[in-house]
């Protein structure tokens, strides 16, 4: 596995589920295989799970860690050919790239998108321009438009508590105050849609998803109606991809709450965290034994885990 930036780049998903829950379960099998190899992790915007879990992943496996905060510690980084650097920019990523390959043997990049352009934003010109200039293995640690480690977690989630071969999955939209990308929603429908779901997406009108993604897919504007006999509820908030970055108002009643939750088979709750909550979800339902969101926070580390095995082993 030469990149990892989507489920595009996985010959075998299940499978990928399945080596991820190995690890789980064994997660110091291969703590030699990363013996004197290096991971650097760079990243221009905040992190918490990501971070920590994929740190951890490389240190189950006998890796060395570096981690870079580029836009504090960094130089300011120019992603266009051709262009003249006489203004804000001091480093071009195809030194920057072919730089760090030199001290790393894999390279993960979190990056996310800007809200001024959503073309800029879908072309993902800073993880594509590492993955282009870097002569080792990328993974993507989330994108402007899709956050692949994530979507892994949640997929061995899932299969660790579903009841039944074909769970009813509702991913909805939820309120929140400001602007976030379709990263995980996109993710989370692509991997979903792979996977043995009965898949519904619930969003208010004007915050449908990219048509490609959500292609095949149910997707109703009413949520109780997609609430009724789910078996996971897999709630997230995304700004509006029509009307590029624009937040949701007067929503407040798309909050998950108990109420909802009732109308479930039991549902659980899922959520990728951080979360606000009362605004998210309220309260009881986080709180409560069906919530699942501190168990795909663990499985973070397994999900990494699995990806860097696979570009450890593919190395060699």
């Amino acid at each position: 596995m030469k990149k990892f930036s989507s489920i595009g780049d996985v010959e075998d998903p299940e499978a990928l589920v399945n080596l991820a829950l190995e690890q789980k379960f064994n997660p110091y099998k291969w703590d030699q295989l990363g013996k004197n190899k290096t991971l650097g992790l760079l990243f221009f915007n905040p992190s918490l799970r990501t971070r920590m879990s994929t740190q951890k992943a490389a240190f189950n496996l006998g890796m060395n860690v570096m981690v870079m905060n580029l836009n504090s510690d960094g130089w300011t980084l120019e992603f266009e050919d051709g262009s003249i650097m006489n203004s804000t920019s001091q480093e071009h990523i195809r030194e920057a790239a072919a730089v760090v390959s030199q001290y790393c043997d894999i390279i993960g990049v979190r990056t996310f998108p800007t809200f001024k352009s959503r073309e800029d934003d879908y072309a993902e010109k800073v993880l594509n321009g590492f993955i282009e200039h870097a002569s080792v293995p990328v993974i993507s640690l989330e994108s402007a438009t899709r956050h692949p480690l994530q979507s892994l977690a949640d997929m061995m989630t899932i299969k660790e508590h579903k009841a039944k071969k074909k769970p009813k999955v509702v991913l909805s939209w939820v309120p929140h105050p400001k602007a976030l990308p379709q990263a995980v929603a996109n993710s989370f429908v692509e991997w979903a849609k792979e996977a043995e779901f009965d898949l519904v997406i619930a969003n208010p009108q004007g915050f449908e998803l990219e048509a490609s993604i959500t292609k095949g897919v149910q997707v109703v504007c009413d949520q109780e109606e997609a609430f009724k006999d789910a078996d996971f509820i897999y709630a997230k908030n995304w700004s509006s991809f029509d009307d590029y970055g624009k937040i949701g108002e007067n929503l407040d009643d798309w909050m998950i709450t108990p109420e909802r939750m009732a109308l479930t088979n039991q549902g659980k709750f899922m959520h990728c965290l951080p979360v606000r909550r009362n605004v998210v979800v309220h309260d009881k339902v986080i709180d409560s034994e069906n919530s699942l969101v501190i168990k795909q926070a663990e499985n973070r580390v397994y999900a990494a885990q699995a990806v860097l095995l696979k570009m450890l082993k593919d190395e060699n």
